[in-house]
């Protein structure tokens, strides 16, 4: 059975595919002609390298996918697809006929049912801070009855979302940084039967989003994720990590595609105030800070004690004192940030 939704145009801009991939769920794209020859495929990954690599969203597909890609042809040998599928560690693979026409797609669950994954992924066991002492003024007056992490997500509140999406990737341990009302959050959590182990970092101060870090300065080893308490990211958290440990980075910051459109012509000038340009409504594309990262645990040690300092502190600390600090891009659907009224909202419609 051919899947549409996985065929798309040489021609077709990046951020399309980013937004198609996202959609189908399939992590592959099978790029095509009119006449459904196949011409290569597309990935998340194809597109990251793509983004980092210096290439423009407005670009066309047809320059970033493989153009070599693996397919079964004709009369398939279903045991020979599924040694390919795990020495490739893919999931789908297109069936194409003597000209190279897209006729079936073959799926690995469709093929196997014996609950055998293509990709063995490993326990993510990593340990996740959560920062969650500010006082979440931009979504008052809510918070000032509840603490921020509190605040009700469709059912859950955005706390055990954030925590539910690492422990399904195996994370065991978590370190909750708090501060503002932090008596309701610990009651909150001693009523829970939790499927993990939680701790604490209590500041007695307001530190910022990176100064009650210091207290774990000499208690982690190896890698350690750092999240806000209102960021809710879908992303796949073992290709994080495998990025900021192949990247060799002191720190990774996960950054989102932010886009917009000007709706007015922006007008450039000169200094004797004549104008030089006029650009009709432009489009403009942004990485954004999401507020997760992932930071070498030895890095922890920068950061002073009992003072206010954020983690870009630490990353400017870092990158003065010639660290390596990256990024990991990610869409902007991937990205729900409940820290303000209207992205708030926003993150409800998109739950429900």
């Amino acid at each position: 059975m051919i899947e549409n939704a996985l065929l798309i145009g040489e021609q077709r801009r990046v951020l399309e595919a980013l937004h198609q991939l996202e959609e189908t769920q399939r992590k592959i794209l099978f790029v095509t002609d009119d006449q459904r020859h196949l011409l290569g495929t597309l990935t998340d990954g194809d597109i990251r390298r793509w983004i980092l690599g210096g290439g423009n969203l407005d670009g066309e597909i047809g320059a970033v996918c493989n153009r070599e890609p693996y397919a079964a042809v004709g009369d398939h040998d279903r045991e020979a697809i599924r040694d390919e599928m795990l020495a490739r560690q893919i999931t789908a693979v297109p069936v194409i006929d003597s000209e190279g026409r897209i006729v079936d797609m073959l799926f690995w669950e469709a093929l196997f049912r014996d609950g055998h994954s293509p990709v063995e992924v490993p326990p993510l066991d990593l340990p996740v801070v959560v920062m969650a002492g500010g006082k979440g003024t931009r979504l008052a007056p809510f918070t000032q009855v509840l603490p921020k992490p509190l605040i009700p997500v469709g059912e859950r509140t955005a706390i055990e979302v954030i925590m539910a999406s690492f422990a399904e990737c195996g994370v065991n341990d978590f370190y909750l940084s708090v501060n503002y009302k932090s008596r309701l959050i610990q009651a909150f959590f001693e009523e829970r039967d939790l499927p993990y182990r939680l701790h604490y970092l209590h500041e007695t101060q307001p530190l910022g989003t990176g100064g009650g870090l210091h207290a774990l300065a000499d208690r982690l080893e190896g890698d350690v994720i750092v999240t806000n308490c209102d960021v809710i990211i879908r992303a796949d958290y073992h290709a994080l990590v495998e990025h900021h440990r192949r990247e060799n980075n002191d720190i990774t910051l996960v950054v989102s595609l932010r886009n917009y459109d000007i709706p007015y012509g922006v007008c450039d000038i000169v200094d004797n105030g004549q104008l030089c340009a006029m650009r009709e409504k432009p489009h403009y594309s942004f990485l954004v800070n999401t507020g997760l990262y992932v930071l070498r645990s030895e890095v922890l040690g920068r950061i002073p004690e009992n003072q206010f300092y954020h983690l870009t502190d630490l990353i400017e600390d870092v990158r003065r004192d010639g660290g390596r600090v990256g990024v990991f891009p990610i869409s902007d659907k991937a990205w729900l940030d409940t820290g303000e009224w209207h992205q708030y909202c926003e993150a409800m419609t998109r739950l429900a």
